[in-house]
């Protein structure tokens, strides 16, 4: 765990000290879960559930906030039992899927989730040309029900076919009124109305949260770094960590914490956990 300054410690000891009002946000992939090149195979880190268990019992309530559809989530992170455990605790998990379109909950025990958005099938069906078009129709393509997602990481230059297909997409999409989500070696295509950080207000207005803590690793979750600052600056304790990597670095500027990819995030978790539970005690 690396603080990028002096008003980084401070956020956290502040957090500490409302860590049983606090609500902890996480994005999956990079955070909870290894970039791997088939986004089926992006399963939990195996010690996640462990940690966000022991975290549970310190603070208001834990959510998932990720790209995927909350189903596949909670599938490739076992989060059903996770929740499980933490309603044991007289806790509740929430996962926000799709950005926060779709929703589950260890109490509600469903997935909500609306109609796909109105201009996406005809985007899918000018996808392939636009692939052919750069060379890069060997992309893997994640149909999500609400979003498609393109996987480049696979193509012999991945750089190269992101920087083609982006310009493209972004144009293409505009015309469909849809949203271009730009990730690592992914462009996800979705929806309007709805990011991640209308999910961190939501949370926060339910919860009655006295202190937010967010954990994310690229684009996709600027929306929630920047509610969490604006939480903050409304007088909130909170604390925004960046999981970092090699191809991934835009929301270290922003953090008040750096960590090393899903590894780091765990080890501040438990560490957050130890120390609520001291001051607790």
């Amino acid at each position: 765990m690396e603080f990028t300054s002096v008003a980084g410690e401070q956020r956290y000891a502040g957090l500490v000290r409302v860590a049983s009002h606090t609500v902890v946000g996480l994005d999956f992939d990079g955070t909870l879960s290894p970039i791997v090149d088939d986004p089926r195979e992006a399963h939990i880190h195996p010690k996640a559930g462990d940690v966000l268990i022991d975290l549970a019992a310190e603070v208001a309530t834990i959510a998932v906030i990720t790209g995927r559809p909350a189903r596949q989530a909670l599938d490739l992170g076992g989060l059903e039992q996770v929740g499980n455990a933490i309603g044991d605790l007289g806790k509740e998990l929430h996962v926000f899927g799709q950005y926060g379109n779709e929703r589950w909950s260890s109490t509600r025990r469903r997935v909500l989730s609306p109609r796909p958005p109105a201009g996406l099938a005809g985007f899918l069906g000018d996808l392939p040309r636009m692939l052919r078009s750069v060379g890069a129709e060997d992309a893997f393509l994640e149909d999500k029900g609400l979003a498609v997602a393109v996987h480049v990481r696979r193509l012999a230059d991945p750089q190269a076919a992101y920087d083609a297909l982006l310009p493209l997409i972004r144009e293409r999409a505009r015309r469909a009124d849809l949203v271009v989500e730009p990730g690592r070696f992914v462009i996800e295509i979705r929806s309007p109305g709805m990011h991640k950080g209308i999910a961190v207000e939501t949370l926060t207005d339910e919860v009655r949260a006295s202190g937010f803590l967010f954990v994310g690793d690229d684009l996709g979750d600027l929306e929630a770094f920047e509610a969490v600052a604006a939480l903050r600056a409304s007088g909130m304790s909170t604390l925004l960590v960046c999981s970092a990597s090699e191809e991934e670095s835009a929301l270290v500027p922003l953090a008040d914490v750096v960590v090393d990819g899903p590894d780091g995030v765990l080890d501040l978790l438990a560490e957050f956990t130890a120390d609520a539970r001291e001051r607790r005690v």
